[in-house]
């Protein structure tokens, strides 16, 4: 005996040779139900679990090819083995079976040895084909989870050209608008904090600039320490990355004034903001990172570190692309390291439509 569990439905409208075919099966451990018309055997196979299917061919009313048709053309049933016993040994017959999609024919009558062999072969086939749809189930899944986890990391239009085989990644965008954050006084606040409460409260915090940042359509490039780096019209230029970002920055402003510091204070924020020419790219080969270098990178970050609490400090680059839609404050000029001189402004909020 095999001692297997395997279940098998035979459809013969014969009582004699269906009970035939159960004895000898079940004298091999298999559980066995018959269905003596191709109706009743489609119902059985909806209703329960089957392993196989032996299926009588001549059969009244819905003939066995007709029976087969029906299973391969339902979804949940296509794979399920088919075996065809029948008294039709003429090559015909055979050959239109195959092609309807049996896993294999036996002529009757049927010796026990042959039919137990051609039932654990079918049998073995499914047990081989179900266990590689799982283990090809289990590597779809792992894909997906790599890939969201790479577009965590990664714009999706970078995503996807890294699919696509790129290697090198790197662009030039002509006008971009970046945004450098930064919380006042995190660090010295951060000393009165557990560990694992002051990374809980950043990551509201950054979660809730992520929302904004999807909200606006610009692009979250890094968090370092206690700030916050995000541009507009990268990786996909767009027109409208200042005004995209002057959003964003004044979002922000409201956004954080939800969280307080261990003395019961509200979080407060230095901004900066510039726009110009920068180069996009991805580094790494093992831990990917998108980042943007060029001088107006450097004067954003340089706009941040001179700004004030709560405030927006701009370049001229950035006022001069959005003075028509924001308020201003002007602040005079400022001293940028590698750049001198610089008129920079305060942002104060939007001019009404």
């Amino acid at each position: 005996m095999t001692g297997t569990n395997d279940t098998i439905l035979i459809i013969d409208d014969n009582d004699s040779s269906g009970m035939v075919l159960k004895t000898q099966l079940n004298a091999e451990g298999y559980a066995v139900e018959i269905a003596y018309n191709g109706r009743d055997g489609l119902s059985n196979l909806e209703s329960g679990h089957f392993d196989l299917v032996l299926l009588d061919l001549m059969m009244p009313d819905m003939s066995g090819f007709d029976v087969l048709k029906v299973i391969r053309s339902r979804k949940h049933l296509s794979d399920l083995p088919v075996l065809i016993i029948s008294a039709l040994a003429d090559l015909d017959s055979v050959i239109k079976s195959i092609n309807l999609g049996a896993t294999d024919y036996i002529t009757k009558p049927v010796t026990n040895t042959i039919l137990k062999a051609r039932v654990e072969a079918a049998l073995e086939r499914k047990r081989r084909h179900d266990q590689e749809k799982i283990y090809l189930s289990q590597l779809e899944i792992e894909r997906l989870r790599s890939e969201q986890l790479l577009q965590n990391m990664l714009p999706y239009a970078v995503v996807e050209r890294l699919k696509q085989g790129e290697e090198t990644i790197a662009d030039s965008f002509d006008n971009v608008t970046v945004l450098f954050a930064d919380i006042v006084d995190f660090t010295q606040l951060s000393n009165q904090l557990p560990p694992i409460d002051l990374v809980q409260q950043l990551n509201e915090i950054f979660s809730s600039f992520d929302q904004l940042a999807d909200q606006h359509g610009v692009e979250k490039v890094k968090t370092i320490g206690d700030g916050y780096m995000v541009v507009g019209g990268v990786p996909i230029a767009t027109p409208h990355h200042a005004t995209a970002i002057a959003d964003m920055a004044l979002d922000m402003l409201q956004a954080i004034q939800r969280y307080t510091s261990p003395s019961g204070d509200p979080y407060t924020m230095r901004i900066g903001i510039n726009s110009g020419p920068v180069v996009a790219g991805v580094i790494g080969r093992y831990k990917f990172s998108y980042d943007l270098w060029g001088d107006a990178v450097n004067v954003a970050k340089r706009m941040e570190e001179q700004s004030m609490a709560g405030k927006i400090h701009v370049s001229s680059e950035t006022y001069e692309l959005i003075k028509d839609r924001y308020h201003f404050v002007e602040r005079g000029p400022v001293w940028v390291k590698g750049r001198g001189e610089m008129m920079t402004y305060f942002l104060s909020g939007r001019k009404s439509a």
